[in-house]
């Protein structure tokens, strides 16, 4: 018998499995270390951005307050004459260029440029076109420069620069505003992003973890059991299919090489009866019958001879009676090999009959009413033998229960009221051969023996679908 079975399907290769499955991972990671790279070159733009518009309105307030300086300055001096009131102008008159520049280099957008620029015109025209004509015609006592108009002129022109600083720093606040803003988002979506990428990535790990368990650890843990089972004698054991390709291929190869164990032991279990069969027909047919002849012989023999020759009688009956003796030991010798009422009338009938001379009480109970196949007979025979003959020899027993039964599979069970207690580790050579003749049929043996509780074998060979040998191959 070969297994012939074919699974559909389309098997994946393991090592296919695990490029995709790394470069998928590689993907995600590469994927979410370039959003983390983006966020944090964004988040560095970000603080730039919002570096300069902090500088921009430090900047602007400095020169905004050189302005006011100016105005506070020329205000005192024009009040009171006198030229320490004057100090506070001069400073902020001598500053005020380089301030200048360095208000409108710190501009952040081209609006808020032209911005500064028409902010530092207006500064400069505060300060050339009024601010120094005004303290030069105080000084010359001109009584025009104390007047309300002149006073007047600088107040607008302050005001003016002084809402001109108002709109460029509401302007650059909205522009940090909006930075921060802008940060706030690109960096929740960054983290947001690296989360999906680091989730994805774990249940990618995860999935590869269990489909490595399930595509190489559990079915290498099943070879393993299965070589297990098979070197302690168990060649029904088989593999279920795999779909991955190098794992399919290990069970496949496997459950070739237990099939074909499994063929080899049956056919040369079938071989071994099989001449078995044909030696105790041989020893039946030949060297019994030959016996019988001579013993007849011997007997004529004697019933020729005169009475009186004692001596020649006494050696005759010792003859016959040695005769005798070899054809009975030739005949148990021959039934022990293979009986011949198993050719001729089946197992059931071998197996009373075996009853019959067994030194402990066996009752049978069958509900066998047909031949099977001769190979399934012949072993199912020699399979409740060789367990009464353990029972016989181990047991103690006072008592054994053959039980048969017969539907599409054979179930043999031998109880027996003995010692119990045979476990795998006290399992010798009986128990060894009752299973290697059980598992070269596709059967199963199931021995329960508590101690103190007898033993209880049980045996299931399954019959093949095929018209039943009544008659034996050889006889």
């Amino acid at each position: 018998m070969t297994d012939r079975r074919r699974y559909g399907g389309v098997r994946l290769g393991l090592t296919s499995l695990t490029i995709a499955a790394g470069g998928l991972l590689g993907l995600l990671i590469g994927v979410a270390f370039a959003v983390l790279l983006w966020a944090i070159s964004d988040a560095n733009d970000s603080t730039s951005a919002r570096r300069a518009s902090r500088t921009a309105l430090v900047e602007a307030g400095t020169l905004e307050q050189l302005v006011l300086d100016i105005e506070t300055g020329q205000r005192g001096f024009v009040i009171t004459k006198r030229e320490e009131f004057l100090q506070p102008w001069q400073e902020a008159r001598k500053n005020l260029p380089a301030e200048s520049r360095q208000f409108t280099g710190t501009t952040t957008s081209p609006a808020q440029h032209r911005a500064a620029e028409q902010i530092t015109k207006g500064v400069k025209s505060l300060l050339n076109d009024y601010s120094i004509p005004l303290v030069e015609a105080v000084r010359q006592g001109d009584p025009t420069a104390s007047g309300l108009a002149a006073t007047a002129e600088g107040k607008r022109r302050v005001d003016a620069l002084r809402d001109q600083f108002d709109r460029y720093m509401a302007n650059e606040r909205e522009q940090l505003d909006a930075r921060e803003a802008a940060a706030r988002a690109n960096t929740h979506r960054a983290v947001i992003a690296a989360g999906v990428g680091l989730a994805a990535s774990m249940l990618l790990v995860t999935a590869f973890t269990v489909l490595q368990h399930r595509a190489v650890v559990r079915p290498v843990r099943g070879v393993a059991e299965a070589a297990q089972r098979l070197a302690g004698g168990d060649l029904s054991v088989r593999i279920s299919p795999s779909k991955v390709a190098e794992t399919g291929a290990l069970g496949t190869s496997f459950n070739t090489m237990a099939v074909s164990l499994q063929d080899s032991r049956r056919r040369i279990m079938e071989s071994v009866q099989a001449v078995h069969r044909r030696t105790a027909r041989d020893l039946h047919d030949g060297a019994q019958q030959r016996l019988v002849s001579l013993m007849i012989g011997l007997r004529l023999a004697r019933e020729m001879i005169p009475g009186r020759e004692t001596t020649t009688i006494e050696l005759l009956d010792q003859s016959i009676d040695n005769a005798q003796t070899a054809i009975d030991e030739l005949r148990s010798l021959a039934s022990g090999i293979y009986p011949l009422v198993l050719t001729v009338k089946g197992m059931v009938a071998a197996v009373q009959d075996l009853a019959s001379r067994c030194p402990v009480p066996v009752v049978v109970e069958s509900g066998v009413d047909r031949r099977m196949p001769s190979a399934v007979e012949s072993n199912a025979y020699f399979v409740v033998a060789e367990a009464v003959t353990n029972a016989v020899k181990h047991a103690q027993a006072s008592r054994i229960d053959v039980h048969l039964e017969l539907t599409d599979v054979l179930r043999i069970r031998v109880v027996d009221d003995g010692v119990g207690g045979v476990g795998e580790a006290k399992a010798g050579t009986g128990l060894t051969g009752l299973a290697d003749r059980v598992s070269a049929f596709d059967g199963t043996l199931t021995i329960d023996s508590p101690p103190g509780g007898g033993t209880s074998v049980q045996v299931r060979i399954p019959i093949p679908p095929q018209a039943p040998d009544a008659e034996g191959d050889d006889h």
